[in-house]
């Protein structure tokens, strides 16, 4: 009876042991990236790049993934619309000569499902802007198609009616392979920050698109990775901004949140930075709210584009090159004309913050300069 006992207690444990196991590689699987989705990254990333070395690596790899050959295709047609159909088609012959010479060697791809016709009643237009909708929680144009009316016509239509509607991948998915080719193509950070938005929509999850981000920056580049990273970054500290509560703005300086510590070379002292609105092409401008210690300030500068700072807390200093240096409190507002030379802080015995408001944000990023001297500091020449 005991040794009944004594195995029916082992069974008892091993079983929620097991059950435990399970539930934790769910968890696990949910938190990042499986080695599949890892494929689609460098897949998409290297077709947008047009390396076709390491495409076709990429394309073994995820073929031993487990991958199907019309996965694959989909994701190339997918790209046509990121990377252009000269990048698209080299990537759809690459895929036919790795399927070939796979084939050769004597192993069969699973050829998978094939991609379905797309049934809707609706016209093209109104179905891409339901899909639209769906994908990024609004159908509010840019200012591009403002500006040319029959791009949005063509969004609309091609991308989100024509492709987004089309099976084989699911809108996850497709934003793997989207954000991984905007990362790659480079100069396109404001899309890239859209996507990122929309694969949250989508149901991606944050460790997830960390997950895409360090697959881009092991096994595609730096450059690339790093692009990712800073764009992702961005958009979770929106999103956690979003997500504040009263007694949180309650705490921060000038009613904003005071953010993350600058760590950089390019300020004296300690200062804090959290962005309230990154720079878009939509309001050309961006907006920051910056918190100074006593007694920090900015390395010398100039923006191309311009800049004003409201001064929403504490007292502080102001030069500009050529100016004496004006002191000044909460509620003033400084203008800093484009290209002109200068730099702000607290005051030696006030901390301060102020919003830091880029005018004409599509212009030339800021030019740094040397640090500001204790004695350009005080008024000293």
């Amino acid at each position: 009876m005991s040794s009944i006992k004594a195995y029916l207690a082992m069974a008892f444990f091993l079983f929620h042991f097991h059950q435990g196991l399970v539930a934790q590689q769910r968890a696990d699987s949910s938190r990042s990236l499986h080695a599949k989705q890892q494929s689609i990254v460098t897949i998409a990333a290297f077709t947008a790049k047009g390396d076709l070395v390491l495409l076709k690596q990429a394309l073994n790899s995820g073929l031993d993934a487990g991958l199907t050959v019309n996965e694959i295709k989909e994701i190339l047609v997918h790209l046509y619309a990121y990377a252009g159909f000269p990048r698209s088609l080299n990537g759809i012959s690459t895929l036919e000569a790795v399927v070939n010479e796979r084939k050769q060697k004597g192993l069969e791809d699973v050829a998978g499902k094939e991609a379905g016709k797309t049934a809707t009643s609706k016209s093209k237009f109104l179905q891409g802007k339901a899909v639209q909708t769906k994908l990024t929680g609004s159908a509010a144009t840019g200012a591009p198609q403002r500006f040319v009316p029959i791009i949005d016509t063509f969004l609309k239509e091609h991308l989100f009616a024509a492709i987004f509607s089309r099976d084989v991948l699911d809108w996850k998915t497709r934003e793997i392979v989207t954000i991984a080719a905007l990362a790659s193509l480079g100069g396109a950070e404001s899309q890239l920050r859209s996507h990122f938005s929309v694969g949250l929509n989508t149901g991606l999850t944050e460790a997830q698109l960390k997950s895409l981000v360090w697959v881009l920056q092991k096994k595609v580049g730096d450059k690339e990775g790093n692009t990712a990273k800073r764009v992702l970054q961005s958009v979770l500290a929106k999103t956690a901004n979003d997500n504040l509560d009263e007694s949180d703005t309650a705490s921060t300086s000038g009613g904003f949140p005071k953010g993350s510590r600058i760590t950089t070379d390019k300020f004296t002292g300690e200062a804090w930075l959290h962005m309230l609105v990154p720079k878009d092409s939509v309001f050309n401008t961006s907006i920051g709210n910056v918190s100074f210690g006593a007694g920090a300030r900015t390395a010398w500068h100039y923006h191309p584009g311009g800049q004003l700072l409201l001064i929403t807390s504490g007292r502080g200093r102001y030069g500009e090159k050529g100016k004496p240096v004006r002191e000044f409190r909460k509620g003033d507002v400084i203008t800093c004309q484009p290209n002109i030379p200068h730099w702000h802080g607290a005051a030696p015995d006030s901390e301060m913050s102020h919003l830091a408001i880029g005018t004409n944000a599509n212009s030339s990023p800021v030019v740094w300069l040397q640090p500001v001297s204790e004695e350009e500091y005080n008024g000293k020449r």
